[in-house]
């Protein structure tokens, strides 16, 4: 075996106490006295126990025999009441019947031809069945005022035993300073009130143990009002002088008066004390205690609710003296002292040992115990009285047997019992006489193993009589082992110190005395030591981040089945997978934190430990966290302009502080708002502060690092800068101007912190630009000034300065601002409009004198309107468009127009007040247009070879008609397409077109374009199917050879025979009743349907319910939801049915690869007609 290097201290001296143990324990191969190895102590027996069993084992050589004394009484084990067990002395009581006759103290005797052990008392107990007496209890009445105790008296039981007052509905009795249960179980009343009125005081007495409850018969308790005031008087009154004919000074109840004002109480050590008072008076006493001469007992005394007991915990010595309860009230006190002795049954002090001895050998016995008082102790030898079988050469004395010249027939087992008055101790001590040659208890050839620097220890446990030597050697060699890095234990373990590589290999042990020699052999392995690698190491994690360790192990490869990693912090092992709410997860040897706070820092281990070796690996883990706020502002240095400010830095949580933010609190308009003034570097702290006038500065400091801000610190003192006059003057003067010839002018007001004083004024200054007259002027309080002056959009030079009362800021700087514009009085004149296309056009016009803008020339704005269309002539209502064109231009583009139309166009010019006069109407209009495609395609009739199609008028023309392009190709579901054919349809209010010469059963794709003159429009598209007789009856032929079709056909003509036979049966004896009236009467549609079709119809698509809709359509019904979807692609045209009122299936078809181009598709699938 090896051990770990590390943290093995306590192992270590664990393992050199097992390594000094004695010798002397006697392997039962050699003879030997019997020891008892096992006994009972105290045995209850449970009413609901099925047996009881008394046990009693032993060992020895010869193997002992069993005999039992019943309170010192012979007690015969062949009782046929009892069960008994081979080679033991245990034995079994069952629960049958009557059994308080075995209630009693039991002892084991185990003897041989060599001597008898004696087991410790073993006390059996038979409860009885506790019962209250039968017993008639007398109403009980009183006065309101007088003490009263209702006695309860429980059965004796088997403890513990639990006593509860409670009335008839188990509610508890309120027990307070007035109402107290004693521990015998009594309730106590100080004084009794109107309230105690009750019919149904029940005790109840609980045997926890026993699972009983056992009720006292109820009591009735009348409490009498008292009555001495006249009739006439108030209840309050008769209350009051009632109470004071009462009052009382307090007198003890418990303890009971007949036993005086003092008594002695014996407890024993480690015990609980408890003590209890309660006194009678009015109004109610108080119940204090203290220990005369000391204080109570701290941390082991409790004063329990109301102060009625006192109770102290693991009694010693030092809580002997006495101590006292008193009780008082407003009228008087009374006392009672308890003598408190303390003793303690008997404990061993020495207790008697075991020994070996060789003959011709000497010993000694010790036998002393303590306790309080002392006990007495006696010797017996085999269970009997030493002084009844001496030995000869004993020499006894009160606590000690010496032995000289022991021979074989002294072996014998002595007992030593130690007894006062409060219990009896009993102790064997075998003294076995033997010699014989060493036995070796360890198997030969066992086979070692430790890690490398390691100690290995190699054992080799024997028995000799009498004493022998041990020797180690290396195998094959015949020198012992010699030198410091071993040593052989007393027990005969070979230690090997600080083992290398080399140290492997065999070794055998000698064992050798008087009577002969004993040898084995043990092997010895030496494996690599386990080594640990943590990362990172000693990380500096930022509060709230995660924290993620990587323990990386490396171990002999005959251990890795035994290697456990383990985390740890601060000597505290984590949980195998860490913390149940996920914050911190181990994964083998991962750690991980997440939300890290200040309590994870510290430092962290990962550990590894197999069957030879631990090892562990540390990491200082440093978590980072944002600053103390600083402390301590002080402010120094005071100035008009300037003040010193200084702090104390606070703690910076393993984070150098990087910069300070100091800020200040003083603006007028936004009281209590901070700002912050300046930043400081996080070495210093302290700052020269530039200040303004007219503030009453409060400071304060914010401290930074890299982990972030801390909170501001405490306020500084305040600090108030006298009044200036201004600095500096408003920014952003602009105009604004909402009339021709008005300057609004306006600018950004000095905040509060730059007023620098009291009185803020603002000086406005104006005139024309470049014109040598005056300036004019006006002051103001707030920040905007109207002037009217006597030009359009004339330029002037503006400039505002801030005055306050103690002077003014400095001189301002002018700048240059317009007057209000005014609309634009002309209008632009059109030269031309260039028609480009059908849709575009280019309108070309002349620019308006600058003097007639009366302002900023912001572009051009163009107006048209369509007057009419040139296909049919309509007017159209004047619906105005604009379009704008910005900055300085002449020609602009007009998209989107209406092709083959006729327009009014006009022009004007406007600036930032608004738009001028329009042109004079330009008229001009749009040459033809391609249509657009037309408004719906369908396919309305298909046979196995032609298709009919049928189709809308496109909604916007765009021109003359002129025709229309039909073209269509094969698709059949694939990516291939077929030959584009393409007709030419010539006359423009043709709507429909037959197609001949189709293929068979084939999938086609139509499209369709509208034409003009100038050109073809988009087409729309539509897909169709042909019908065909080949394609049907293929189908059949494959169905009809499948075997789940014919299985199925078999079944359905089963069916109908049954039903025909059923059918049958009923007409004959009903006479009355024609299946064919009642099929006429309640069509089945399933049935029906079918008779309407013709037969061999199907679907090409999956959608089934096409084929009944031929005769639904026909009755005229409503269309479904899939015909209902077919109206977005016609238009609005809901005609879903061809001339002879046969149904058109729809479905949005999907844009096929290669198909020609279309806005809009639908797809047809047909039935097929044989």
């Amino acid at each position: 075996m090896g051990l770990p290097l590390c943290g093995r201290g306590l192992i270590l001296s664990l393992i050199f106490l097992l390594l000094k143990l004695s010798t002397a324990e006697i392997p039962l191969s050699v003879q030997q006295v019997p020891t008892i190895i096992k006994q009972s102590h105290v045995q209850v027996a449970f009413p609901f126990d099925e047996y009881f069993q008394i046990e009693c084992e032993a060992k020895g050589n010869p193997e002992p025999k069993f005999s039992w004394t019943k309170d010192d009484k012979p007690f015969d084990l062949s009782d046929p009441r009892i069960i008994t067990s081979n080679n033991s002395g245990t034995f079994k009581i069952p629960n049958e019947g009557h059994i308080s006759h075995f209630q009693g103290k039991y002892r084991c005797f185990a003897s041989n031809r060599l001597g008898t052990a004696v087991s410790e008392e073993i006390e059996f107990i038979v409860p009885g069945v506790p019962k209250f007496p039968k017993e008639k209890i007398e109403p009980i009445d009183v006065e309101e005022g007088d003490s009263i105790v209702l006695p309860c008296n429980p059965p004796k039981g088997l403890p513990p035993l639990h006593i509860y007052w409670m009335n008839i509905e188990l509610e508890h009795i309120e027990q307070d300073q007035r109402v107290y249960m004693s521990q015998k179980g009594d309730l106590y009343f100080a004084n009794v009130e109107e309230k105690d009125s009750r019919n149904d005081y029940c005790c109840f007495a609980a045997f926890p143990k026993l699972r009983t409850i056992v009720q006292k018969m109820p009591m009735k308790l009348t409490v009498n009002s008292l009555k001495h005031a006249n009739d006439s008087s108030s209840s309050t009154e008769i209350s009051s002088r009632a109470n004071s004919i009462k009052q009382r000074k307090p007198k003890l109840l418990l303890p009971p008066a007949q036993i005086g004002s003092s008594s002695k109480r014996t407890v024993l050590v480690g015990d609980t004390l408890l003590l209890e008072c309660f006194a009678e008076g009015l109004p109610t006493p108080q119940i204090e205690w203290s220990k005369l001469g000391s204080e109570l007992p701290e941390g082991r005394a409790t004063v329990e609710p109301h102060k009625k007991t006192l109770k102290i915990e693991n009694i010693s010595y030092h809580d002997r003296g006495n101590y006292r309860c008193t009780a008082n009230n407003l009228l008087g006190t009374d006392s009672h002292d308890f003598q408190i002795i303390v003793e303690e049954p008997p404990s061993w002090k020495k207790k008697p040992q075991s020994a070996v001895y060789s003959t011709g050998s000497n010993g000694i016995l010790l036998c002393e115990a303590e306790g309080d008082p002392q006990p007495t102790i006696k010797w017996r030898v085999n269970g009997l009285p030493i002084e009844n079988h001496p030995f000869p050469g004993d020499v006894m004395f009160p606590r000690e047997i010496s032995f000289t010249n022991l021979q074989p027939n002294h072996t014998a087992v002595y007992q030593c019992e130690a007894s006062n008055i409060h219990g009896t101790i009993l102790a064997n001590a075998n003294i076995d006489v033997v010699d014989v040659v060493p036995l070796i208890k360890t198997k030969n050839e066992e086979n070692y193993a430790t890690v490398v620097g390691y100690s290995a220890f190699l054992h080799c446990e024997y028995f000799a009589s009498p004493k022998a030597t041990v020797v180690w050697e290396v195998a094959d060699e015949t020198h012992p082992l010699e030198g410091g890095r071993y040593h052989t234990h007393e027990n005969g373990t070979l230690e090997i110190y600080r083992t290398t590589e080399e140290d492997a290999g065999s070794y055998s042990c000698w064992v050798d005395n008087t009577m002969g020699k004993a040898v084995i052999t043990a092997n010895l392995d030496i494996r690599n030591a386990t080594k640990l690698r943590v990362s990172p190491k000693n990380p500096r994690i930022p509060k709230s981040h995660v924290l993620e360790l990587y323990c990386e192990s490396q171990c002999d490869s005959h251990l890795k089945h035994s290697l456990k990693l383990s985390w740890s912090k601060d000597g505290e092992t984590f949980a195998m997978n860490g913390t149940e709410d996920g914050r911190i997860v181990i994964d083998g040897g991962n750690l991980t934190i997440s939300n890290i706070t200040v309590e994870d820092q510290g430092i962290y281990s990962c550990s590894a430990q197999t069957a030879l070796d631990s090892t562990s690996e540390k990491t200082k883990v440093t978590v980072l966290g944002v600053p103390d706020p600083p402390g301590n502002l002080h402010l120094s240095e005071r100035q008009n302009r300037s003040v010193r400010l200084s702090w104390e830095a606070g703690d910076d949580h393993n984070s150098k502080i990087s910069e300070y933010i100091v800020e200040f609190e003083g603006n007028r308009e936004e009281p209590g708002k901070w700002e912050e003034l300046t930043r400081v570097q996080g070495e210093e702290t302290d700052i020269v502060l530039s200040l303004a006038p007219y503030v009453r500065y409060q400071f304060r400091v914010t401290a930074v690092n890299e982990v972030g801000k801390s909170h501001p610190s405490q306020p500084s003192d305040y600090h108030e800068t006298p009044p200036a006059a201004p600095d500096k003057n408003p920014q952003n003067i602009r105009v604004q101007a909402s009339q021709p010839k008005e300057m609004i002018i306006k600018w950004e007001p000095l905040k509060s912190m730059e007023q620098n004083g009291p009185g803020l004024e603002y000086r406005v200054s104006w005139k024309p630009q470049g014109a040598p007259e005056e300036w004019e002027e006006e002051t103001v309080t707030n920040h905007t000034l109207r002037v009217m002056t006597p030009t359009v959009y004339a330029p002037y030079d503006v400039q505002v300065q801030a005055i306050n009362q103690l002077g003014f800021g400095p001189e301002p700087q002018p700048v240059t601002l317009y007057s209000g514009e005014d609309y634009p009085s002309t209008a632009p004149v059109i030269h031309r409009v260039d028609v480009l296309n059908s849709t575009l056009v280019k309108v070309t016009w002349s620019s308006i004198p600058k003097e007639t803008v009366h302002g900023l020339l912001r572009g051009y704005q163009i107006n048209w309107w369509k007057t009419k269309s040139l296909l049919d002539g309509r007017t159209h209502p004047k619906e105005v468009n604009i379009l704008r064109f910005s900055g300085q231009r002449n020609s602009g583009m007009v998209p989107s127009l209406d092709p083959f139309s006729e327009f009014h166009l006009t022009v004007l010019a406007y600036n930032s007040k608004g738009a001028g006069p329009e042109s004079e109407p330009y008229i001009f209009q749009t040459p033809e247009g391609v249509p657009e495609q037309p408004s719906f395609l369908k396919v309305i009739k298909v046979d196995k070879d032609t298709a009919t199609l049928s189709w809308g008028l496109p909604k916007k023309l765009n021109g003359n008609l002129t025709g229309y392009v039909l073209q269509y190709q094969i698709i059949n579901d694939t990516y291939e397409l077929g030959e584009l054919n393409e007709i030419n349809v010539t006359t423009p209010s043709k709507s429909s077109w037959h197609l001949s010469n189709l293929n068979a059963t084939t999938k086609y794709k139509f499209y369709l374009r509208a034409c003009t003159s100038k050109g073809c429009g988009k087409p729309i598209s539509e897909e169709g199917a042909t019908l065909g007789e080949g394609k049907y009856a293929g189908l059949y032929d494959d169905i009809s050879t499948q075997g789940w079709f014919i299985g199925l056909m078999c079944a359905i003509a089963l069916l109908t025979l049954i039903l025909l036979t059923i059918c049958f049966v009923k007409r004959n004896r009903g006479g009355k009743y024609s299946v064919k009236e009642k099929e006429d009467l309640h069509p089945d549609p399933e049935v029906q349907s079918a008779k309407d079709e013709t037969f061999g119809e199907y679907s090409d698509s999956d959608e089934k319910p096409l084929k009944g809709s031929l005769r639904s359509l026909n009755r005229n019904m409503q269309p479904t939801e899939s015909a209902d979807s077919l109206v977005e692609y016609g238009e609005g045209d809901q005609s879903i049915f061809n001339e002879d009122g046969s149904f058109i299936g729809a479905y949005t078809g999907a844009k096929e690869k290669g198909s020609v181009e279309s806005n809009g598709s639908s797809t047809a699938t047909f039935p097929l007609r044989a």
